[in-house]
Parts: structure tokens; C-alpha cells; sequence
């Protein structure tokens, strides 16, 4: 994993709501974004600024069908961050 990517995760999981949000992504297969707000008390303004910094650093899988969106694991991306992360820890 470069850098680069690695940086980015870490910046966009060290917010503890983007954390939780991720969480419940990684949970299943595939969540809709209605499911993640309904569990998260935020605005739909905030709900996709999570969204967007998750995507962005590769973390998050947005899936558009007609008017709904759906939302994955990018489980490469998930595990190369945490063996990353094993080898700081060395």
C-alpha cells in the first residue's frame, strides 16, 4: 500500500463517528445509505461527508440504483491498511 493511501485512511478513520459509520459498512455485504442514517444520528449533509472521505480513501464502495444508494466494504483496501498497520506495530 503506498504511503499515500495509507495516510488517507488513517486521517479518515480517526474521526470515532466515520469509524462507527465503517463499521456498520463492514458489517455486511452491502448497506443502504437510509440503513447507515438511520443508525447514526446526523444530518444527511454530514452523513455524506463521512461518506465522501470514506470513499475517498478507498475505504467505502458507493453503489447507485435509481434513486438509491448503496454502500460496500473495499475489503483489498481494508486488509492492506491493516497489514500495514502490523508492521508499525513491530
Amino acid at each position: 500500500m503506498e504511503k499515500r493511501q495509507f495516510t488517507r485512511i488513517a486521517k479518515a478513520l480517526a474521526d470515532p463517528r466515520r469509524f462507527e459509520i465503517l463499521q456498520q459498512i463492514a458489517s455486511e455485504e452491502e448497506v443502504s445509505c437510509a440503513a447507515v442514517k438511520e443508525c447514526h444520528e446526523v444530518t444527511p449533509a454530514t452523513l455524506s461527508h463521512h461518506l465522501k472521505e470514506l470513499e475517498s480513501a478507498g475505504l467505502v464502495e458507493v453503489r447507485k440504483e435509481s434513486k438509491y444508494v448503496y454502500l460496500s466494504l473495499q475489503r483489498p483496501a481494508w486488509k492492506a491498511y491493516l497489514k500495514e498497520l502490523k508492521k508499525i506495530g513491530r
